[in-house]
Formats: structure tokens, sequence, C-alpha cells
């Protein structure tokens, strides 16, 4: 592989990093740049296999996560794209096989991004842009029955949305998050979400957590004239029952184990995701399909159990150690929610160690485990220029009530908790990111395959 200037030991990374000077001083919200290059490129958006969109402010990733194992258990061929990654961008283009999946490899990565950069031509466009298309072009390029497609942020003017008739368009929980660029509003935000719908096209509205936002994406839905509107909680319903998995819908009732991700919240994002199956024509399944899907399913980062690995091994004997990445104030009442579920399964005493961006609501993030943890310690994310200083952070969460510290990183925050302080060996949750979940992951020795 040879890059752009005739480097032979240009790497992925290294091409993604000159992007960066693409990038234009104003963003004005607009698919322009990536039709431009998509143009360039010979229109690899319109030789794709038939496209699942998913947008959301929670539970995108959850959801299409469901869908693949689901999917890859009925034997079809997956291809995935999503953000962000957590160790490496690798993980963002998966693509599918007989069999299961694999992560785009290093030589057809470098050699794709090359190609969409020489084709810019050293025009204004952001990075998301540019690595969008050149996935866009190694999914052209490989055969697959479904490609399950992630917005990045928003929806309307994301760069994913350049696709005219998706097979179904998917709206998980939508919540408060980059109110500078989606607005300040529900409604506002819905807007922007909703922006992926289109005429004639199966939209799936999951159970929203606000009342305001579900009836938003429903006018919206019926505006654009999306077909049919398939809404959670009135087309289609799931429930936690005798400790199964209960998914009804006009076509009758699934019967499923419980799923794989822990947390109330991952029946939400399975219920959108067997809908969204059957929405795009998927759903003539064997009911043991859905079943493997919900058992077998892995999110890296979501409510993830970290039992092996360096970070458990530095934790204090006999700890529980979880880590997510969530990181607004609806994504901490999910996972305060499914921590205490664990505590009145299993008491323990709660300690959080977070990291948080400065333009995320450390304050809302952190009130949903008031009553619930008992200690945070806050570190940096030194990879991050815009995390809140731990400092900063330690001093919200004392004025939350927590008992709050400050350690150099992830490992010394393990390090540095005595389990006698508690009487009893603490669970221990790694969140406020899915940087910070990147990091953990990477010194845990355990990245996303």
């Amino acid at each position: 592989m040879r890059g752009s200037e005739g480097n032979a030991q240009d790497s992925s990374d290294a091409i993604i990093a000159r992007c960066l000077a693409l990038h234009p001083k104003l963003i004005d919200l607009s698919l322009d740049r990536i039709r431009r290059l998509l143009a360039r490129m010979h229109h690899p958006e319109r030789r794709l296999p038939p496209v699942i969109h998913v947008a959301g402010t929670n539970g995108k990733g959850s959801t299409i996560a469901f869908m693949r194992a689901i999917l890859e258990a009925a034997g079809l061929r997956v291809h995935v794209y999503t953000s962000p990654h957590l160790v490496r961008f690798h993980e963002r283009i998966r693509l599918g096989a007989m069999g299961g999946g694999h992560l785009v490899d290093e030589d057809r990565l470098a050699a794709a991004l090359t190609r969409a950069v020489e084709l810019n031509a050293g025009d204004p466009i952001t990075v998301f842009e540019i690595t969008t298309a050149a996935a866009f072009g190694i999914f052209a390029e490989a055969p697959a029955d479904v490609l399950l497609l992630e917005v990045g942020l928003g929806g309307r003017a994301d760069a994913t949305n350049v696709i005219d008739a998706p097979a179904a368009a998917v709206i998980t929980p939508i919540g408060h998050d980059h109110a500078e660029h989606l607005g300040h509003t529900l409604s506002l935000i819905a807007a922007e979400k909703a922006g992926i719908l289109k005429p004639g096209c199966p939209a799936v509205i999951a159970t929203q957590d606000h009342p305001e936002a579900d009836a938003a994406l429903e006018r919206l839905a019926a505006r654009v004239g999306a077909r049919p509107v398939l809404i959670g909680g009135q087309d289609f319903s799931v429930m936690s029952e005798r400790s199964r998995l209960v998914y009804q819908d006009e076509g009758g009732l699934l019967d499923l184990p419980l799923p794989r991700l822990a947390g109330r919240h991952q029946l939400v994002n399975a219920g959108a995701a067997i809908a969204a199956i059957k929405a795009a024509g998927f759903g003539d399944l064997e009911a043991s399909v859905f079943e493997r899907g919900v058992t077998e399913v892995q999110w890296p980062g979501r409510l993830q159990h970290l039992s092996r690995g360096r970070l458990a091994l530095i934790a204090p004997e006999g700890a529980d150690l979880w880590l997510d990445g969530g990181h607004n104030r609806d994504g901490g009442r999910a996972v305060a929610a499914a921590m205490a579920d664990l505590e009145e399964r299993s008491p323990a005493p709660l300690v959080l160690v977070t990291a948080m961006l400065a333009t995320k609501d450390a304050a809302a993030f952190l009130a949903n485990f008031a009553g619930l943890a008992l200690e945070v310690i806050a570190v940096p994310m030194a990879s991050q220029v815009a995390a809140t200083p731990p400092e900063t952070l330690a001093r919200v969460a004392a004025a939350a009530g927590f008992r709050a510290s400050v350690a150099t990183g992830i490992e010394g925050a393990l390090d540095g908790i005595d389990s006698t302080v508690y009487g009893s060996p603490p669970r221990i949750l790694i969140c406020g990111s899915l940087y910070l979940a990147g990091d953990a992951l990477a010194l845990n020795g355990t990245p996303p395959t």
C-alpha cells in the first residue's frame, strides 16, 4: 500500500491525522462536502447492501449490537459502521462474512482512506465525513446481506445521511446531549435525529425516556411520510417477565432469555432491534435465532464486567469491576439503575472511578448515583484536551455530597482503593466517558475485536 505522497509506511492513523488539516473553518451542518466526495468516488453509497440506519442519543450501539448478533445467528453477512471507537479506529468498520464478521484490516483501511483523500483533492471536509466516505467504499466492494449504519452526530446533517431509501430507520431513546449542535430542547433534538427518516421507508421509534421526545418523533415521522411507523409501547412492546424477555407485536410474541448485555435499558434496545429487523424485511426468522442473538450479543464498554485482565488484577481482592461509557444524564440514569439492581441482588459498596469531557454535565450525570455510590475518584484523560480537570470533577462530586478524591489515572485509582474502609470488597464502576472506557480497555489488555 502506498500513501498519497508515495510513502509506503503511511498508516491509517497517519492518514486520519493529516485529514485534520482539511477541516473546514466553519461547520455549516451540510451534506454537500461528503456528497461531492462520494460523487468523485462513483457513489459507493448507491452500491451498498440494504441499510438499517440508527440515530438517537443513547442505545444506538447496543441496538446495532443486538441486530448484528441476531442477523449473524441467522447466517447472514452483516456489515457494521459505528462510532466512536474505543481503542482503535478499525473498530468502526466491521465487514460481514459467513460465520461472523471481522474488523477491517489495516491494509484495506489505509488504501480506502488514501483513495478518499486523493479524490477529495484538498477540499475542506471533516474527518468524520472523509472516513465515512472511505467506509462506504470498503462496504460497497465487499458483498453482504445488510449494513447496520450508526449516525455519528444528530441525523439530519450527519455524514451517514446520504442513504436515500434505508430498509429501515431506527430512533433510539433521545435525551439531552451535544446541545451546542442539536439544540437545547428535546423537540429540537428530535427534529435532528428524525432527519434520517425517509418517505415510504419503515421507521422504528424505540420506547422513549421522555414523553416530549415520543410525541415529537411520532409527529415528525408522519410529516416526512415514513411508513410503516412502529412506535415502542404502541406497535411493539418488550418487558421482563419471570426472568425472561417478552417481545410482542401484531405478528405475535417472542419469549426469549434475558439479554447478555446488563441493565434494564437493554430491554428497550433489544425490542427496537427486533422491531427493526422485522421492519427491514428480515423478520421471517426462527425464534431460536432471536434467542441466540440476545444471549450471544456483545458490546464492549457498555456495562461490561471486567473479570480478567490487568485492571482486574490491580483492583482490590474480591472487588467487582465494571465499565461503562455512558456520559450524559439519561445514560447515567440507566447505568445507575443497573448498579442498583446489582446492589439488590448482591450488596457491595459502590465506588466510581470517573472522567468526563468538559462539554458534559457532570453534576447531572453524577446525581443519578446519589444514595448509591459512596465515593467518586476523579482521574485525568491525558488523550483528551477537552476533558474536565479531575480536580474540578472532584469538586463537583463533593458538592453533590459524595466523598471525592483525585487519582493520577485509572490504575492509580484502583490501586489506592482500600477495602477496609468499606468493610467488604467494593463494586467499582469506571464511567463517565467512552474515551475513558477505551483507555480502560487498552490498559486492561482487552480491546474490542
